[in-house]
């Protein structure tokens, strides 16, 4: 009977252990302007969300969305972004994104939330599932970042106000049980100096390229190791927080950085060898991306052409992979660089207060500057000679 009931109560541990545990939500992110650089409207945002939500052949339904600012594009006050209304009709999860660089305060960021939270009550609250306060921040404030020139971004201590100001102007609604979180490259989460921020969140977002990993080895066929490799490296430097892929995805078109080369076969190698692999149903995953926004990067990551439910390669996941399953890291081991010699920056959004540039979701953790993706971004921004505040109204 000892047995049984020593049993029993394992059981119910491990039982009530599993059922706390994060959803694994599928999702794409999602910034707030077309590739015309002209604001998204709800209508946009339902077409994406319907999309996503019917892909063929999808190892699951994608009915999550990663955005990277609250605010309605090109707003002058704090408009709530057009995209709650878009969820809500489409029963799409939210990660909200709450804009962070180049700011004194997150006020206006959290007005557009609180507009669309009176709006919409609990419309909108049920289908929030996090709230990310920055994106890529700690990357372009880095020697690394700046050295890339990858934009405005922000330390762990501005990072931790703006996280607390947050939980303090929602402690008495339903956003309170929400977890908040923060996104960046997958080594500004292994960077010591950036614990501050761990311990402060919920739950760590992970942008991560392999792609990008130029001296590295990054061909496609080495693409999964090194995704395993930096993944490992970061679960290591988290402890118990949980770790949310908001980032990752190979590009169908572009230049090739050092031995990794754009194309739709090797971007369906990476989503089965990823994706399949390693992230789909296992851990929240936001993959970028559905649809790119930035007219100014040569890297293009849609898997899609102009929002057809018929991929651009077959989304069906293998039964058996080519990459190697990794050892676990236990954190004693050197973690591979992430930015190598000449990669770019991060970049969801990076200098933007208004949040109307402030993330387009297509970077890696070498790329250039802030839009939705951590390398390639702050590359393209440089390269294209763009002023912060236009460069961040495009990634959107």
């Amino acid at each position: 009977m000892r047995a049984t009931s020593s049993f029993a109560a394992a059981a119910a541990i491990l039982a009530a252990s599993v059922s706390a545990a994060t959803p694994a939500y599928l999702g794409f992110n999602s910034g707030s302007t077309l590739p015309d650089r002209s604001a998204k409207f709800k209508k946009d945002f339902v077409q994406e969300f319907t999309t996503a939500q019917n892909l063929k052949n999808a190892p699951g339904k994608f009915d999550a969305v990663r955005l990277y600012t609250n605010i309605q594009a090109y707003s002058e006050t704090s408009e709530p972004i057009e995209a709650f209304d878009a969820a809500i009709e489409t029963n799409t999860k939210i990660l909200l994104g709450v804009w962070a660089s180049g700011v004194k305060n997150i006020d206006p960021e959290l007005k557009a939330l609180e507009n669309g939270l009176k709006k919409h009550g609990s419309k909108l609250t049920d289908l929030v599932i996090g709230i990310s306060i920055g994106s890529e921040d700690l990357y372009r404030d880095s020697a690394t970042g700046i050295k890339n020139k990858a934009g405005l971004g922000a330390g762990p201590d501005v990072l931790v106000k703006f996280i607390n100001d947050f939980k303090t102007k929602f402690a008495n609604t339903p956003l309170a049980s929400i977890p908040v979180g923060h996104v960046d490259t997958w080594d500004a989460w292994v960077n010591g100096t950036n614990k501050p921020v761990v311990d402060a969140v919920d739950f760590v977002g992970v942008d991560e390229y392999p792609y990008y990993e130029n001296g590295k080895g990054n061909n496609i066929e080495n693409s999964g190791q090194l995704f395993d490799r930096a993944y490992n490296a970061v679960k290591a430097a988290i402890g118990d927080k949980e770790l949310w892929m908001t980032e990752t995805g190979w590009p169908y078109v572009g230049e090739t950085w050092d031995l990794a080369v754009p194309s739709v076969k090797n971007a369906q190698y990476f989503w089965q060898e990823v994706g399949c692999r390693k992230l789909f149903n296992k851990v929240p995953t936001f993959w970028y991306t559905l649809r790119d926004s930035n007219p100014d990067n040569t890297m293009k990551f849609a898997i899609t052409k102009n929002l057809n439910t018929e991929p651009m390669f077959d989304l069906t996941c293998p039964i058996t992979f080519k990459t190697p399953e990794a050892a676990e890291s236990s954190g004693s081991e050197k973690p591979p660089s992430s930015t190598g010699t000449n990669a770019p920056a991060p970049t969801g959004g990076a200098d933007s207060p208004t949040g109307t540039g402030a993330g387009t979701g297509t970077g890696s953790s070498t790329s250039p500057t802030p839009t939705g993706g951590a390398s390639f971004k702050t590359f393209s921004y440089a390269a294209a000679g763009l002023s912060a505040a236009a460069y961040l109204a495009a990634m959107l």
